[in-house]
């Protein structure tokens, strides 16, 4: 047996029996690789070398943009945004069959571009909407199901802090690029649920019942446009080269800062909480970075990418085969895992097998992204999942089956982003980046 599949064992079993003991996942994966090392290193050495990894793999100056996206979307979560950008959404739907539920997919995107969280976008958008769709006859599990199938489309419609991660676990791929890239793919996984969304509303003869004046239309996108200027000014500097995504994260802070506190819906008490919320977060995601780098050097040197690799291709020559499996498999991990680490641990193992196959590096990011936010609304660890039944006030049993016919709306978009190259590629091609 090889030294590549000893230690890809090693971290496989002990990865598995410390998550199922309910040991936290930075620890477990900086265990299982510092044990998966032993065979071929000295335990001080491995250590040592370990330490390092951590310190070297967060010593890098894209990631700061990471707690300063989250600290945006906590303002804009808690900043009166998400109501400006439901108005904006109810204008275009208009009177439309299930009008309220394609509100809510519209102001999903919307919201979750722009706060990077599709938890957020859940938790805000089900928690306006949800009460209005119950007052005009909309079955709560339906609308609980639309905004859980829809908020993730604000993970690949950037900013995106997993596509920021992505571009640091891939080998520094350009964040303007995976910006560009996500944006039809986010779009169309919208589109598709909106789709299944109007057949159902036809069959149950779900309307809307609210007309808007011009006046009143005029009002509603003139408040709504100061929220949406933001995406223009962090999307457009960071693509026109102004200023890099991290500092474009920085913009997004102070932009939304002031605009809420102009909204008189943050008080200038509520901004240590804020702090202190982001700060715990960026803490859990920074050291799961850290360690998870542990874990790409041993991989790296003990060649497991290359074992998995000929493994894959042993299977089958065929590309579209390969593909399919590697996406079958980040959909099994995306219901285990979160969207971070899976992304850490998972795209030094299949970014060589697919570039081999021809695919881009940009490419394989958005297909393994959209494969991971599928994860977010799937049992047992879809936080998405749980917090749109929480807020929606349903059962997750009744929710679950209306999910159904959307995750097969959202799997067929993504086979094709996985066969369709341009779908990912054709923005940033057109804005230079390739």
């Amino acid at each position: 047996m090889s030294i590549a599949m000893i230690s890809g064992l090693i971290i496989l079993v002990l990865l598995v029996i410390m998550l199922v003991a309910g040991v936290p996942i930075a620890i477990a994966l900086g265990i299982s690789s510092v044990c998966a090392i032993l065979p071929v290193m000295d335990l001080n050495v491995a250590v040592l070398t370990g330490a390092q990894r951590i310190f070297s793999g967060i010593s890098v100056f894209s990631l700061l943009a990471i707690p300063f996206y989250i600290l945006a979307g906590n303002i804009m979560n808690k900043g009166g945004i998400a109501v400006r950008l439901i108005n904006l959404a109810k204008l275009i739907t208009g009177r439309t069959p299930g009008a309220l539920a394609h509100t809510n997919v519209i102001a999903n995107m919307l919201f979750g571009s722009i706060s990077g969280s599709g938890t957020a976008a859940a938790s805000a958008m089900g928690s306006i909407i949800g009460p209005i769709e119950k007052d005009e006859g909309y079955d709560p599990s339906f609308s609980a199901a639309v905004n859980v199938a829809t908020a993730p489309t604000g993970l690949l419609i950037p900013p995106s802090n997993v596509m920021i991660t992505f571009s640091l676990v891939s080998g520094g791929t350009s964040v303007a690029a995976l910006f560009m890239a996500g944006y039809i793919p986010g779009i169309l996984w919208g589109l598709a649920c909106m789709a299944v969304i109007y057949f159902i509303a036809k069959k149950h003869g779900y309307r809307a019942k609210t007309k808007f004046a011009a006046k009143e239309a005029g009002s509603i996108i003139f408040q709504a446009l100061p929220c949406l200027l933001m995406i223009v000014i962090v999307i457009g500097g960071t693509i026109a080269g102004v200023f890099t995504a991290t500092e474009g994260s920085v913009i997004a802070v102070v932009y939304s800062l002031i605009l809420s506190l102009i909204y008189g819906s943050i008080k200038l008490s509520d901004i240590p909480k804020l702090l202190k919320d982001s700060a715990e977060m960026t803490g859990i995601i920074i050291f799961l970075i850290g360690v998870s780098s542990i874990m790409s050097w041993v991989m790296a040197f003990t060649n497991i990418p290359e074992l998995v690799s000929t493994a894959l291709l042993s299977v089958s020559s065929n590309k579209f085969v390969i593909l399919f499996l590697i996406n079958i498999i980040l959909l099994i991990v995306g219901t285990f895992m979160d969207m971070t680490p899976a992304c850490l641990i998972f795209t030094p193992i299949f970014l060589p097998v697919c570039t081999a196959l021809g695919m881009t590096t940009i490419h394989f990011g958005i297909m393994m992204i959209f494969n991971l936010c599928i994860g977010t609304i799937t049992p047992p660890v879809g936080t998405t999942l749980f917090v749109g039944v929480k807020v929606g006030k349903v059962q997750i049993e009744t929710v679950f089956r209306q999910l159904l016919v959307y995750f097969a709306a959202i799997f067929i978009v993504l086979m094709l982003v996985t066969y369709i190259p341009n779908l990912s590629l054709w923005l940033p091609k057109l804005m230079g980046y390739i």
